[in-house]
Protein backbone atom coordinates (compact mmCIF):
# COMPACT_ATOMS: atom_id res chain seq x y z
CA UNK A 1 0.00 0.00 0.00
CA UNK A 2 1.57 3.37 -0.94
CA UNK A 3 0.75 6.15 1.13
CA UNK A 4 1.50 9.65 0.36
CA UNK A 5 3.44 11.67 2.42
CA UNK A 6 1.57 13.92 5.03
CA UNK A 7 -1.48 12.37 4.47
CA UNK A 8 -4.97 14.17 5.23
CA UNK A 9 -6.28 12.35 8.54
CA UNK A 10 -10.06 12.56 8.87
CA UNK A 11 -11.10 14.02 12.23
CA UNK A 12 -7.21 16.43 12.97
CA UNK A 13 -9.98 19.86 12.42
CA UNK A 14 -12.56 20.43 14.53
CA UNK A 15 -14.99 18.35 15.29
CA UNK A 16 -18.41 18.91 13.02
CA UNK A 17 -21.39 18.62 14.77
CA UNK A 18 -23.95 16.95 12.38
CA UNK A 19 -27.31 15.81 13.89
CA UNK A 20 -27.46 12.22 11.86
CA UNK A 21 -28.63 10.35 15.13
CA UNK A 22 -30.84 7.82 13.74
CA UNK A 23 -30.26 8.09 10.02
CA UNK A 24 -27.99 5.27 9.57
CA UNK A 25 -29.14 1.38 10.11
CA UNK A 26 -27.28 -1.33 11.62
CA UNK A 27 -23.56 -1.57 11.45
CA UNK A 28 -23.27 -3.16 8.21
CA UNK A 29 -21.06 -4.15 5.66
CA UNK A 30 -20.58 -7.79 7.04
CA UNK A 31 -17.34 -7.14 9.29
CA UNK A 32 -19.29 -3.98 11.26
CA UNK A 33 -18.26 -1.16 8.85
CA UNK A 34 -20.65 2.04 9.26
CA UNK A 35 -23.06 2.72 6.01
CA UNK A 36 -25.77 5.08 5.67
CA UNK A 37 -29.05 2.96 4.74
CA UNK A 38 -32.64 4.30 5.76
CA UNK A 39 -33.55 7.14 8.28
CA UNK A 40 -34.08 3.96 11.04
CA UNK A 41 -33.21 5.01 14.65
CA UNK A 42 -32.09 1.79 15.80
CA UNK A 43 -29.09 -0.03 15.20
CA UNK A 44 -28.23 -3.48 15.86
CA UNK A 45 -24.70 -3.97 17.61
CA UNK A 46 -22.72 -6.32 19.37
CA UNK A 47 -21.18 -10.25 18.84
CA UNK A 48 -23.11 -13.63 19.55
CA UNK A 49 -24.76 -13.82 22.56
CA UNK A 50 -24.42 -10.26 23.49
CA UNK A 51 -26.42 -9.07 20.24
CA UNK A 52 -29.09 -6.79 21.08
CA UNK A 53 -31.03 -3.28 19.27
CA UNK A 54 -30.11 -0.18 20.56
CA UNK A 55 -32.53 3.22 20.11
CA UNK A 56 -30.91 6.67 18.98
CA UNK A 57 -33.48 8.08 21.18
CA UNK A 58 -31.42 6.49 24.63
CA UNK A 59 -28.08 8.51 23.22
CA UNK A 60 -27.03 11.16 25.04
CA UNK A 61 -25.66 14.96 24.41
CA UNK A 62 -22.39 13.81 24.57
CA UNK A 63 -20.91 10.22 25.30
CA UNK A 64 -17.64 9.68 27.84
CA UNK A 65 -14.93 7.29 27.70
CA UNK A 66 -11.74 7.15 29.45
CA UNK A 67 -8.63 8.64 27.58
CA UNK A 68 -10.48 9.08 24.07
CA UNK A 69 -8.76 12.63 23.46
CA UNK A 70 -6.66 14.61 20.78
CA UNK A 71 -3.12 13.73 20.27
CA UNK A 72 -3.49 10.11 20.87
CA UNK A 73 -4.13 7.19 18.32
CA UNK A 74 -5.82 9.30 15.73
CA UNK A 75 -8.87 9.36 18.59
CA UNK A 76 -9.86 12.68 16.50
CA UNK A 77 -10.80 10.97 13.58
CA UNK A 78 -12.73 8.26 15.06
CA UNK A 79 -14.60 10.61 17.43
CA UNK A 80 -15.15 12.84 14.19
CA UNK A 81 -16.62 10.31 12.04
CA UNK A 82 -18.84 8.53 14.62
CA UNK A 83 -20.23 11.58 15.28
CA UNK A 84 -20.84 12.37 11.54
CA UNK A 85 -22.97 9.00 11.39
CA UNK A 86 -24.76 9.02 14.82
CA UNK A 87 -25.00 12.35 16.22
CA UNK A 88 -23.13 11.88 19.47
CA UNK A 89 -19.87 13.68 20.23
CA UNK A 90 -17.18 12.08 22.63
CA UNK A 91 -16.04 14.10 25.36
CA UNK A 92 -11.99 14.48 24.72
CA UNK A 93 -10.33 12.80 27.81
CA UNK A 94 -7.05 14.19 28.29
CA UNK A 95 -6.08 11.19 31.17
CA UNK A 96 -3.55 8.40 30.85
CA UNK A 97 -4.99 4.61 31.49
CA UNK A 98 -3.00 4.92 34.97
CA UNK A 99 -5.07 8.15 36.16
CA UNK A 100 -8.54 6.68 33.97
CA UNK A 101 -8.00 3.66 36.94
CA UNK A 102 -7.81 6.07 39.76
CA UNK A 103 -10.75 8.25 38.59
CA UNK A 104 -12.92 4.42 38.60
CA UNK A 105 -11.89 3.40 41.85
CA UNK A 106 -13.27 7.05 43.37
CA UNK A 107 -16.20 7.10 41.68
CA UNK A 108 -17.04 3.31 41.99
CA UNK A 109 -20.32 4.14 43.81
CA UNK A 110 -21.21 6.26 41.05
CA UNK A 111 -19.48 5.71 37.73
CA UNK A 112 -19.29 9.05 35.20
CA UNK A 113 -17.81 7.01 32.14
CA UNK A 114 -19.52 4.35 29.62
CA UNK A 115 -15.82 2.81 29.04
CA UNK A 116 -12.48 2.09 30.30
CA UNK A 117 -10.32 2.83 26.82
CA UNK A 118 -6.36 2.65 27.78
CA UNK A 119 -3.60 0.18 28.34
CA UNK A 120 -4.77 -3.56 28.18
CA UNK A 121 -3.13 -4.68 31.61
CA UNK A 122 -4.99 -1.54 33.65
CA UNK A 123 -8.19 -2.50 31.78
CA UNK A 124 -7.67 -6.16 33.24
CA UNK A 125 -6.71 -4.57 36.87
CA UNK A 126 -10.14 -2.87 36.60
CA UNK A 127 -11.82 -5.92 35.61
CA UNK A 128 -10.36 -7.57 38.90
CA UNK A 129 -11.87 -4.51 40.64
CA UNK A 130 -15.03 -5.03 39.51
CA UNK A 131 -15.37 -2.26 37.82
CA UNK A 132 -16.45 -3.54 34.17
CA UNK A 133 -19.17 -5.99 32.62
CA UNK A 134 -19.44 -8.04 29.70
CA UNK A 135 -20.03 -6.95 26.23
CA UNK A 136 -18.46 -8.18 23.14
CA UNK A 137 -18.86 -6.58 19.88
CA UNK A 138 -19.27 -6.99 16.43
CA UNK A 139 -15.73 -8.67 15.04
CA UNK A 140 -15.21 -9.82 18.70
CA UNK A 141 -14.32 -13.01 16.81
CA UNK A 142 -11.62 -11.48 15.15
CA UNK A 143 -9.20 -10.44 17.73
CA UNK A 144 -6.52 -12.64 19.09
CA UNK A 145 -7.52 -15.23 21.88
CA UNK A 146 -4.88 -13.99 24.12
CA UNK A 147 -6.25 -10.50 24.34
CA UNK A 148 -9.78 -10.60 24.80
CA UNK A 149 -11.08 -11.91 27.94
CA UNK A 150 -13.87 -14.68 27.54
CA UNK A 151 -16.77 -12.99 29.56
CA UNK A 152 -16.19 -9.88 26.84
CA UNK A 153 -15.33 -7.21 29.92
CA UNK A 154 -11.56 -6.68 27.76
CA UNK A 155 -10.86 -6.20 24.71
CA UNK A 156 -7.88 -5.41 22.86
CA UNK A 157 -8.31 -2.95 19.37
CA UNK A 158 -4.74 -2.03 18.61
CA UNK A 159 -0.87 -2.65 19.47
CA UNK A 160 1.89 -0.24 19.62
CA UNK A 161 5.73 -1.04 20.27
CA UNK A 162 8.22 1.28 22.52
CA UNK A 163 10.53 3.14 20.11
CA UNK A 164 12.43 6.24 20.35
CA UNK A 165 11.75 9.19 18.09
CA UNK A 166 14.68 11.59 17.46
CA UNK A 167 15.78 14.79 15.73
CA UNK A 168 18.26 13.56 12.93
CA UNK A 169 19.44 17.23 12.14
CA UNK A 170 20.46 17.63 15.52
CA UNK A 171 21.89 14.10 15.77
CA UNK A 172 23.75 15.18 12.80
CA UNK A 173 25.12 18.56 14.44
CA UNK A 174 26.79 16.88 17.35
CA UNK A 175 28.33 14.18 15.80
CA UNK A 176 25.88 11.17 17.29
CA UNK A 177 25.00 7.99 15.43
CA UNK A 178 21.49 6.62 15.13
CA UNK A 179 21.04 5.22 18.10
CA UNK A 180 20.36 1.34 17.96
CA UNK A 181 20.45 -0.15 21.59
CA UNK A 182 19.50 1.50 24.61
CA UNK A 183 22.59 2.06 26.10
CA UNK A 184 23.14 4.53 22.95
CA UNK A 185 20.65 7.32 25.15
CA UNK A 186 22.88 7.09 28.21
CA UNK A 187 25.15 9.28 26.39
CA UNK A 188 25.22 13.16 27.55
CA UNK A 189 24.95 14.57 24.65
CA UNK A 190 21.78 12.33 24.03
CA UNK A 191 20.54 12.35 27.46
CA UNK A 192 21.04 16.15 27.96
CA UNK A 193 17.31 17.02 26.55
CA UNK A 194 15.35 13.55 26.25
CA UNK A 195 12.18 13.37 27.51
CA UNK A 196 10.24 10.40 29.08
CA UNK A 197 7.47 10.05 31.25
CA UNK A 198 6.96 7.60 34.49
CA UNK A 199 5.18 4.09 34.62
CA UNK A 200 2.45 5.01 36.16
CA UNK A 201 0.73 5.66 32.50
CA UNK A 202 0.96 2.66 30.03
CA UNK A 203 3.47 3.93 27.49
CA UNK A 204 5.68 4.86 30.95
CA UNK A 205 5.34 1.08 32.01
CA UNK A 206 5.64 0.00 28.27
CA UNK A 207 9.44 2.02 28.56
CA UNK A 208 10.25 0.62 31.65
CA UNK A 209 9.97 -2.36 30.80
CA UNK A 210 11.66 -2.32 27.27
CA UNK A 211 14.94 -0.69 28.81
CA UNK A 212 14.79 -3.55 31.84
CA UNK A 213 14.54 -5.99 29.02
CA UNK A 214 16.99 -5.32 27.07
CA UNK A 215 19.34 -4.95 29.85
CA UNK A 216 18.67 -8.51 31.58
CA UNK A 217 16.12 -7.53 33.54
CA UNK A 218 12.59 -9.21 34.29
CA UNK A 219 9.30 -8.72 35.96
CA UNK A 220 11.15 -9.70 38.69
CA UNK A 221 14.07 -8.25 38.58
CA UNK A 222 13.49 -4.72 38.11
CA UNK A 223 17.57 -3.20 38.81
CA UNK A 224 18.57 -2.57 35.28
CA UNK A 225 15.90 -0.56 34.58
CA UNK A 226 15.85 1.21 38.22
CA UNK A 227 20.03 1.66 37.72
CA UNK A 228 19.30 2.76 34.19
CA UNK A 229 16.99 5.69 34.76
CA UNK A 230 19.12 6.95 37.64
CA UNK A 231 22.00 7.86 35.23
CA UNK A 232 19.46 9.11 32.37
CA UNK A 233 18.05 11.37 35.41
CA UNK A 234 21.99 12.41 36.26
CA UNK A 235 22.50 13.27 32.69
CA UNK A 236 19.59 15.65 32.46
CA UNK A 237 16.75 13.03 31.46
CA UNK A 238 13.45 14.57 31.85
CA UNK A 239 10.24 12.73 33.04
CA UNK A 240 7.62 14.42 31.70
CA UNK A 241 4.00 13.95 29.09
CA UNK A 242 4.47 17.07 27.55
CA UNK A 243 7.22 17.46 25.10
CA UNK A 244 5.75 16.99 21.37
CA UNK A 245 5.73 21.07 21.00
CA UNK A 246 9.58 21.35 22.52
CA UNK A 247 10.45 18.61 20.14
CA UNK A 248 9.06 20.38 17.03
CA UNK A 249 11.20 23.56 18.19
CA UNK A 250 14.10 21.50 19.05
CA UNK A 251 14.14 22.03 22.54
CA UNK A 252 14.07 18.31 23.31
CA UNK A 253 15.56 16.14 20.42
CA UNK A 254 14.85 13.00 21.40
CA UNK A 255 12.05 11.27 23.08
CA UNK A 256 10.45 7.61 24.20
CA UNK A 257 7.08 6.65 23.60
CA UNK A 258 5.82 4.68 20.60
CA UNK A 259 6.58 3.58 16.81
CA UNK A 260 2.75 5.11 16.20
CA UNK A 261 4.26 8.64 17.92
CA UNK A 262 7.32 9.01 15.94
CA UNK A 263 5.76 7.84 12.31
CA UNK A 264 2.88 10.15 12.98
CA UNK A 265 4.98 13.21 13.88
CA UNK A 266 7.76 12.24 10.61
CA UNK A 267 4.15 11.67 8.12
CA UNK A 268 1.65 13.69 9.01
CA UNK A 269 2.57 16.92 11.14
CA UNK A 270 3.48 19.34 8.83
CA UNK A 271 5.05 21.64 11.73
CA UNK A 272 8.00 19.82 11.62
CA UNK A 273 10.31 18.36 7.93
CA UNK A 274 9.58 15.16 7.53
CA UNK A 275 13.67 14.26 6.99
CA UNK A 276 13.85 15.95 10.72
CA UNK A 277 12.65 13.20 12.60
CA UNK A 278 13.12 9.58 12.50
CA UNK A 279 12.48 6.47 14.59
CA UNK A 280 13.66 3.35 16.07
CA UNK A 281 13.36 0.49 17.63
CA UNK A 282 16.22 -0.53 20.29
CA UNK A 283 17.81 -3.55 22.05
CA UNK A 284 19.91 -4.76 24.19
CA UNK A 285 24.18 -4.76 23.92
CA UNK A 286 24.08 -8.34 24.19
CA UNK A 287 21.26 -8.52 21.75
CA UNK A 288 18.01 -8.72 23.84
CA UNK A 289 15.14 -7.48 22.74
CA UNK A 290 14.49 -4.00 23.92
CA UNK A 291 10.84 -3.07 22.26
CA UNK A 292 8.16 -3.90 24.64
CA UNK A 293 4.68 -4.75 22.83
CA UNK A 294 1.71 -3.35 24.23
CA UNK A 295 -1.83 -3.94 23.71
CA UNK A 296 -4.57 -1.01 24.25
CA UNK A 297 -8.17 -2.31 24.19
CA UNK A 298 -11.27 -1.43 25.93
CA UNK A 299 -14.44 -2.66 28.60
CA UNK A 300 -18.09 -1.49 29.00
CA UNK A 301 -18.03 0.00 32.77
CA UNK A 302 -20.59 -1.65 35.08
CA UNK A 303 -23.32 0.80 35.95
CA UNK A 304 -22.38 3.56 33.78
CA UNK A 305 -24.59 5.59 32.12
CA UNK A 306 -25.23 5.45 28.74
CA UNK A 307 -23.85 1.97 27.38
CA UNK A 308 -26.15 1.99 24.34
CA UNK A 309 -24.42 4.48 22.40
CA UNK A 310 -21.10 3.22 24.12
CA UNK A 311 -21.84 -0.02 22.60
CA UNK A 312 -22.25 1.41 18.93
CA UNK A 313 -19.33 3.45 19.63
CA UNK A 314 -17.17 0.01 20.47
CA UNK A 315 -18.49 -1.90 17.84
CA UNK A 316 -16.91 1.38 15.05
CA UNK A 317 -13.84 1.04 16.94
CA UNK A 318 -13.33 -2.46 16.18
CA UNK A 319 -15.03 -2.29 12.50
CA UNK A 320 -12.63 -2.15 9.53
CA UNK A 321 -13.59 1.16 9.20
CA UNK A 322 -12.57 2.31 12.62
CA UNK A 323 -9.52 0.11 12.23
CA UNK A 324 -7.98 2.17 9.46
CA UNK A 325 -8.45 5.14 10.93
CA UNK A 326 -5.61 3.57 13.59
CA UNK A 327 -3.42 2.28 10.68
CA UNK A 328 -3.97 6.43 9.07
CA UNK A 329 -1.93 7.45 12.16
CA UNK A 330 0.92 4.57 12.30
CA UNK A 331 -1.27 3.03 15.08
CA UNK A 332 -1.14 -0.88 14.62
CA UNK A 333 -5.18 -1.91 15.08
CA UNK A 334 -5.75 -5.20 16.28
CA UNK A 335 -7.51 -6.79 12.94
CA UNK A 336 -4.16 -5.54 11.29
CA UNK A 337 -3.55 -8.94 9.31
CA UNK A 338 -6.67 -8.28 7.59
CA UNK A 339 -6.01 -4.67 6.67
CA UNK A 340 -2.98 -3.29 4.03
CA UNK A 341 0.16 -1.58 6.12
CA UNK A 342 1.37 1.44 4.83
CA UNK A 343 4.96 1.52 3.81
CA UNK A 344 6.53 3.92 6.07
CA UNK A 345 6.76 0.99 8.96
CA UNK A 346 10.10 -0.60 9.44
CA UNK A 347 10.48 -3.34 7.85
CA UNK A 348 9.16 -6.47 9.76
CA UNK A 349 12.86 -7.68 10.13
CA UNK A 350 13.13 -4.93 12.54
CA UNK A 351 9.89 -5.87 14.72
CA UNK A 352 11.39 -9.49 14.91
CA UNK A 353 14.95 -8.15 16.00
CA UNK A 354 13.56 -6.13 18.85
CA UNK A 355 10.11 -6.30 19.71
CA UNK A 356 8.95 -8.44 22.66
CA UNK A 357 5.97 -9.80 24.77
CA UNK A 358 5.84 -10.67 28.53
CA UNK A 359 3.48 -13.07 29.99
CA UNK A 360 0.21 -10.23 30.39
CA UNK A 361 -1.36 -12.41 33.59
CA UNK A 362 1.89 -11.98 35.34
CA UNK A 363 2.08 -8.55 34.51
CA UNK A 364 -0.94 -8.18 36.24
CA UNK A 365 -0.75 -9.20 38.81
CA UNK A 366 2.32 -7.49 39.44
CA UNK A 367 2.07 -4.50 37.97
CA UNK A 368 1.47 -1.94 40.82
CA UNK A 369 4.19 -3.15 42.42
CA UNK A 370 6.14 -3.11 39.54
CA UNK A 371 5.07 0.53 39.17
CA UNK A 372 5.81 1.87 42.81
CA UNK A 373 9.00 -0.17 43.13
CA UNK A 374 10.47 1.87 39.63
CA UNK A 375 9.44 5.43 40.93
CA UNK A 376 10.43 4.64 44.61
CA UNK A 377 13.62 3.34 43.91
CA UNK A 378 14.46 5.80 40.62
CA UNK A 379 13.33 8.93 42.48
CA UNK A 380 10.99 9.55 39.65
Amino acid sequence: MNTSRRRFLTGTGAVVASGLAGCTGALGGGDGGATDTDAAEEYEVGHGDYQTTVSASSFPEKLYVYAVQSNWSNWPALMQAFEQQYGVPLNDDDRSSGEALKHMRSHAQNPDHSAYNGGYTYGIIAKNEGFLTGYKPKNWDKVPEKLKTDDGQMTATRRMTTAVTYRADVYEERGLDAPTTWDDLLHPDVAKDMALQTPTAAVGLACALSINNARGGSLDDLQPVIDYYKQLKENGAEFTDNFQAQFTKGEYATFVRYDYSGLNLKYNDEAIAEDKVDVALLKGKNGNKGAFNQPYGYGLIEGAPNPEACKLFMDYVLSKEGQRKFLDAYVRPIRAPELEMPDEFPDQSVYDETEFQVDYGKLVEKQQGIIDEIERSAGL
